[in-house]
């Protein structure tokens, strides 16, 4: 019994160092996200997936937690009170009020950059994050038997919660394409794109390619799919996807977001899937919450709006522009929403997901706690 009681306590004093650890590599100015990634993952120390999830955890914690923390403690003392709290607020969440979210979550500047604050949000914020993954069209029951573990969503058809801990990057589905991880809200985006099979499409700033395979994929694989991005190594990336995921209507090309587009081809629709400053993926990146600054907002409204108004032009008459941001800031959604519209009365102001008991077409924000996802603004015009 004493030996056991022994070993649970260097085990814990092993487990609080490594991340310790970790979070010298972040205040050293590595990403936390990215410091977790070369950690976890390049490390050989770390070898059992459930040290690898709760290190994760407790790093994250940490930034959740970190303006309750006094920073005269060591890391360790720090790590140990964060996770002292975010045990308190699962069990309640009532443990913590409301004004102390409102004064410590987020930093200060987000009151004057967001045009409501909502106290669910908060809260929200400092829960762990949901684990989202897409099913190919159709099978989203078959994977969710065969994974186990999974919930399916009422708001996206083959969208499943996983509540399990196994490395889904490492089984046969995954491997085989059969399923990609994706968050609910970024799913919802390619829903509200709607794209057609045989249509042709344009996701604009595609990354990686997580939109990129989903509007494939409604696609049936059929019409043609331009993917564009200024990173040729995320172009790499996308490429290494949509081979997994057997993509084949899909044309890469590198676009640096000027009015010199990659292609004089007119599309049906285009996404424009925009960089932003990210504030709806605080829950899931919190290091980012004391990261991001007001400057960082301003200069992406600007590139924002330069991507719609270059991209205008590419649309047939009738075509569908779809613009995406994965932030909740004013700057960079209602406000170039709004601008776009002045600027192009060729475009008509349409509704993201048709609503026949709205008259006044708008555009939505899935809100986190709303949605149990990250935070997405989504608006859509129509070329007349």
């Amino acid at each position: 019994m004493g030996q056991t009681w022994i070993n649970n306590l260097m085990a814990e004093a092993k487990f609080i160092n490594n991340a310790a650890h970790i979070l010298k590599l972040v205040q050293a100015g590595t990403p936390a996200d990215q410091a977790l990634r070369e950690s976890l993952t390049q490390d050989r120390h770390y070898t059992a997936p459930l040290e690898r999830r709760e290190i994760s955890r407790a790093v994250f914690a940490y930034y959740r937690w970190w303006r309750w923390l006094n920073p005269k403690d060591s890391l360790q003392k720090q790590l140990e009170a964060a996770l002292v709290l975010r045990d308190r607020f699962d069990k309640d969440p009532a443990n913590i009020k409301a004004e102390a979210l409102a004064a410590r979550a987020v930093p200060d500047w987000v009151k004057t950059e967001m045009a409501v604050i909502p106290a669910d949000w908060l809260r929200q914020l400092q829960r762990d994050p949901t684990l989202w993954i897409r099913a190919k069209a159709g099978t989203g029951a078959a994977i969710a038997a065969q994974l186990g573990l999974c919930t399916s969503a009422t708001q996206a058809p083959d969208a499943l919660r996983y509540g399990g801990i196994t490395d889904l990057y490492r089984t046969a589905e995954f491997q085989s394409g059969a399923f990609e991880i994706q968050d609910l809200a970024s799913q919802l985006v390619s829903h509200a794109c709607a794209p057609q099979p045989g249509e042709t499409w344009w996701d604009a700033c595609a990354g990686e390619g997580g939109k990129t395979m989903h509007l494939s994929d409604l696609m049936q694989n059929k019409g043609l799919l331009w993917a564009s991005d200024r990173s040729a190594r995320r172009l790499t990336k996308l490429k290494e996807r949509a081979a997994r995921a057997q993509v084949f209507n899909c044309r890469v090309a590198p676009w640096e977001g000027t009015a010199q587009l990659p292609t004089k081809t007119k599309f049906d629709g285009v996404l424009v899937d925009a960089p932003c400053s990210g504030l709806g993926t605080w829950q899931r990146n919190p290091h980012a919450r004391w990261t991001t600054t007001p400057k960082d907002i301003t200069e992406l409204s600007v590139i924002q709006t330069q991507l719609l108004n270059h991209i205008a032009p590419s649309l047939k008459p009738g075509g569908r522009l779809i613009y995406a941001v994965c932030t909740l800031s004013r700057a960079e959604t209602t406000a170039v929403a709004d601008a776009f519209t002045t600027a192009h009365p060729e475009y008509e102001l349409i509704s993201p997901f048709p609503d026949p008991k709205s008259q006044t077409p708008a555009p939505i924000t899935l809100w986190p706690h709303e949605l149990n996802a990250n935070g997405m603004f989504i608006a859509a015009w129509k070329k007349r």
